[in-house]
């Protein structure tokens, strides 16, 4: 009796081991390194290239109360990122219409007030159903709260290209808060 039990659970375990094995890989997880932008000179922007770095990702608009976000933005990126973080500007006409109407235009507005450096989107969708499909993942992934509500909103994404947390327009790229997140997302 014990010897037939024996033999059903090894007959068992290999024809699950077959299907297992003939089903292929698991499907990875999706990460903000799948997705590409337009650059703000009209160049493609794959978000591959950071592989293996943090990344704050902010939706941005040159005639905001919080415009001036966009100086500790520059310090954020000054500091961190020879250890590895990228500072990635998403410029965004959804609220309130307070971008510029060209990038050429946001592009010249950001380096002569700002001499911003750092990489920088065209304008570019980051909510409703035709927003651009990182705003959308990232969306899925911080949930309706994470989701941006206004201008200068924050995505801090792992080296791993996993969404870590999510700031609120509010929150200063000056603030502890988030400088603290960054450290912690650079460590090896």
């Amino acid at each position: 009796m014990f010897v037939r039990w024996l033999f059903i659970n090894i007959l068992l375990f290999f024809s699950m081991s077959h299907s297992f094995a003939q089903s292929g890989p698991l499907p990875m997880k999706p990460s903000a390194f799948d997705f590409s932008f337009t650059s703000i000179d009209g160049q493609d922007m794959s978000l591959h290239q950071f592989q293996g770095k943090a990344m704050l990702i902010v939706n941005t608009a040159s005639r905001c109360g919080f415009t001036p976000q966009y100086a500790g933005l520059q310090n954020l990126w000054a500091r961190y990122r020879d250890q590895g973080l990228i500072v990635l500007a998403v410029p965004s006409d959804d609220f309130g219409g307070q971008e510029l109407d060209s990038a050429k235009q946001v592009k010249e507005f950001c380096t002569v007030n700002f001499e911003i450096d750092f990489p920088m989107t065209n304008i570019t969708k980051v909510k409703g159903s035709d927003a651009h499909d990182f705003y959308k993942w990232a969306g899925e992934q911080a949930g309706s709260m994470g989701k941006p509500k206004w201008n200068f909103h924050k995505y801090l994404i792992g080296r791993d290209g996993q969404l870590i947390d999510w700031f609120s327009s509010v929150t200063s790229p000056d603030s502890k808060k988030i400088q603290q997140a960054i450290e912690t997302a650079l460590k090896p």
